[in-house]
């Protein structure tokens, strides 16, 4: 199995990376600040306007080592990675299987997601006896049962989409109950995306953005075409799969956000508010938030479908190398990951 990912984090907006003696170094303003060795590195994720030295992205090519570009407000702009050295047969049976098993996978998945998000409200309760008579959160967990029986009898994906969204805006709508020691509550009222319009939608749209590049990084090691997508459409550029098997992993997330904000991890003063309205995380913010969430990858569970202590930055891996033996017939179906 592979090691626990080594991501490189570039969160200075005036880097500039390059290499030099089989190492990456990070420059700022012409100055070194970082040396690492190469060998060490398994995946890099720039938050720089400036990018890197085509001798590096030759380097990452050549060590299949994967390069997430990311504006320094967490929007998703591109990868560079080397030959997909995935096996050919099991990208013609990815296609054939989606077409054939698109709509069972999708219902499993919003089924699953929305699974994650009761015993992501569960959690709290379990903190917050209080809540437990709270009317929202009461409607909430209403819809979303609600919901997952839907999910389960949609006859197209537009119907499952509506659903979706009906039990996601329900969700949204609780989620400030959910964070019970951080003024920055008061700021969230639903779910905005381009641009997050709040402190907590920011913090958000960033763990989404980093989850999915690992998604497409495990879907990429398993062979799987990272591109082709079961649920949602197909758009030139976008990891679609990713954007698929993410569904699963947004209920860690959120927890982690609501970890950082109720633990007053992260405050106001990590958060730049720009004359449009968006919200972002500045330098100091992404470095905490980023440390945290590398520590986050490190901790353990035990996978409930193979049994076995997990990091939890591995489990993309995990569930990409189900997804796979799936997509070949080597199981009668695929179980996504389920919150406990």
């Amino acid at each position: 199995m592979r090691k626990l990912l080594n991501t490189i984090y570039v969160t200075n907006e005036n880097a500039y990376l390059t290499l030099k003696d089989n190492n990456l170094v990070c420059k700022v303003d012409g100055e070194v600040k970082v040396k690492i060795p190469f060998d060490n590195i398994e995946n890099v994720v720039c938050f720089s306007y400036l990018g890197c030295s085509p001798a590096l992205m030759g380097k990452c090519v050549e060590k299949q080592v994967p390069i997430n570009f990311i504006s320094p407000s967490g929007k998703f702009w591109a990868k560079v990675c080397g030959e997909t050295k995935g096996n050919v047969f099991l990208r013609v049976a990815q296609i054939d299987c989606f077409r054939d098993q698109g709509l069972l996978l999708s219902k499993n998945q919003v089924t699953a997601k929305l699974s994650n998000n009761i015993q992501t409200i569960r959690q709290t309760l379990k903190n917050k006896p209080e809540l437990r008579n709270d009317d929202t959160i009461c409607q909430t967990l209403e819809n979303l049962n609600t919901g997952m029986q839907k999910a389960q009898n949609a006859e197209s994906l537009e119907s499952l989409l509506g659903i979706e969204g009906n039990c996601a805006s329900s969700y949204f709508s609780a989620f400030s109950s959910l964070i019970t020691n951080n003024d920055l509550a008061d700021t969230f009222l639903f779910r905005t995306k381009r641009p997050p319009l709040d402190p907590v939608n920011a913090l958000l749209s960033f763990a989404y953005t980093l989850a999915t590049a690992d998604c497409a990084a495990a879907l990429e090691t398993v062979g799987l075409d990272s591109y082709i997508g079961f649920y949602h459409t197909l758009r030139s550029g976008r990891d679609s799969l990713a954007c698929d098997m993410v569904e699963e992993f947004r209920c860690l997330c959120e927890r982690f956000v609501l970890t950082l904000l109720n633990l007053k991890m992260i405050g106001e003063k990590d958060f730049d508010r720009q004359f449009s309205g968006a919200v972002w995380l500045n330098q100091k913010g992404k470095q905490k938030f980023l440390t945290k969430w590398q520590e986050k990858k490190r901790n353990t569970i035990t996978h409930p479908i193979i049994k076995e202590k997990v990091p939890y930055g591995l489990l993309p891996y995990v569930q990409s190398n189900l997804l796979a033996k799936f997509v070949r017939g080597e199981t009668e179906e695929y179980i996504p990951y389920l919150l406990k």
